[in-house]
């Protein structure tokens, strides 16, 4: 039996002898449901006309994402460090090109997910690669489609992995949104990878926070001041989005702050 997809929001589902009824991810107020109805795929399917994209955004990070962009679009990031490498975030595709890649880098030791529109075809990623750890933070165990042992679920406020990467619990739009802290990143001035938890907008000056990006919902001030105030105490001077060429280069962690503040004033008071 295949472990469908859905072609709107590209998360998979258990294994099941028919596509499932309905897509919870895409009903809920964050995402929706296709225009033309509830539509599904498999890997399988996927894997006839499309392939892994894979760019190299710095030494030691490799990004993956899927040419021609399939569902939301997003790209994974692979963190190279020298106690094992660690997935952030994934992609519905993993074919052949993305395994070669994966393989040369190192392999993957242990997959983190920002949110549960990157969960993608997570637990395909993790078998391919040993049976890889997924952490995922607790608060969103709810919108895990398919289960499966290798998923970690963490509680605290910030989890350590491999290599000195740090877990970030952000909150907002979803309760369990995380980020991804790498020492390393930036030349050793430290990276910070959101996916869409800090939405780098298009200017590649600021980020943005919401609770639904396709339908436009905002988040409190009270929300934003946390999100801000989580990722606050760690070094770093980049960040990386949840797509290609969404991030800001250099001075990232005052970018936050400003946007931070942007975002409040707007809420707020208005302009």
């Amino acid at each position: 039996m295949p472990w469908y997809i859905c072609s709107t929001c590209g998360v998979q589902y258990a294994e099941t002898n028919r596509p499932p009824d309905r897509c919870a991810v895409c009903e809920d107020d964050r995402q929706y449901v296709n225009w033309d109805g509830q539509s599904w795929t498999t890997l399988d399917d996927l894997r006839r006309d499309h392939r892994a994209d894979v760019r190299t955004e710095e030494p030691g990070l490799t990004g993956l994402g899927v040419e021609p962009s399939f569902a939301i679009g997003q790209r994974a990031l692979l963190v190279q460090t020298p106690a094992g490498n660690v997935l952030w975030d994934c992609t519905s595709l993993i074919d052949d090109v993305a395994v070669r890649a994966v393989e040369a880098l190192g392999g993957i030791s242990a997959i983190a997910v920002s949110h549960p529109h990157f969960y993608a075809s997570m637990v395909e990623w993790s078998r391919t690669f040993g049976g890889a750890p997924i952490y995922l933070h607790a608060a969103d165990r709810n919108w895990v489609m398919r289960p499966d042992p290798a998923i970690v679920f963490w509680t605290a406020e910030t989890r350590l992995l491999p290599g000195g990467l740090t877990l970030i619990h952000c909150g907002g739009h979803f309760e369990g949104a995380s980020a991804l802290h790498w020492p390393a990143g930036a030349g050793g001035r430290g990276a910070l990878l959101t996916g869409d938890s800090l939405q780098v907008v298009f200017d590649r000056r600021h980020v943005s926070f919401m609770y639904s990006y396709p339908n436009l919902i905002p988040l409190s001030a009270p929300a934003v001041r946390r999100i801000a105030g989580a990722v606050e105490p760690f070094l770093f001077d980049r960040v990386y989005g949840g797509w290609f060429n969404r991030g800001i280069d250099s001075s990232a962690k005052t970018a936050i702050a400003r946007s931070a503040e942007r975002y409040v004033r707007a809420i707020d008071r208005g302009w």
